[in-house]
């Protein structure tokens, strides 16, 4: 059975989940960064659907880009600019093709923290 990626957000200084972020994803290769999918986080501050789904699912180094910039002015929690938290990536590989990865993004505008989830 083929892995898959997903991710969401939780914006931890209001202590729920980051609606209305965008969200990049790119697989990182010799040649510079592919943009496979790009979405916008829901109610519940995930993607409808994988953001990476089955049929695409290999390994390989992939880049999550989070616009938390827009996301941080949007809910009134941008301050003076420049921001100190405008676009947030986070590089990871993908060395198991059967397993689900999830990476999550906890975050506040002046910092944030990310793992490995299930």
């Amino acid at each position: 059975m083929a892995g898959y990626l997903t991710t969401h957000v939780l914006d931890t200084a209001r202590g729920c989940p980051a609606a209305g972020l965008r969200i990049v994803l790119s697989r990182i290769t010799e040649t510079g960064a592919e943009v496979l999918a790009e979405r916008v986080s829901n109610a519940d501050g995930r993607t409808d659907t994988p953001i990476l789904p089955a049929q695409d699912f290999a390994c390989g180094v992939y880049e999550l880009i989070f616009h938390a910039g827009d996301y941080l002015r949007g809910s009134g929690q941008g301050g003076a600019e420049p921001l100190f938290l405008d676009v947030v990536p986070i590089r990871f590989g993908i060395n198991d093709e059967g397993a689900h990865y999830h990476v999550p993004l906890l975050l506040s505008p002046y910092g944030y923290s990310t793992y490995r989830g299930s």
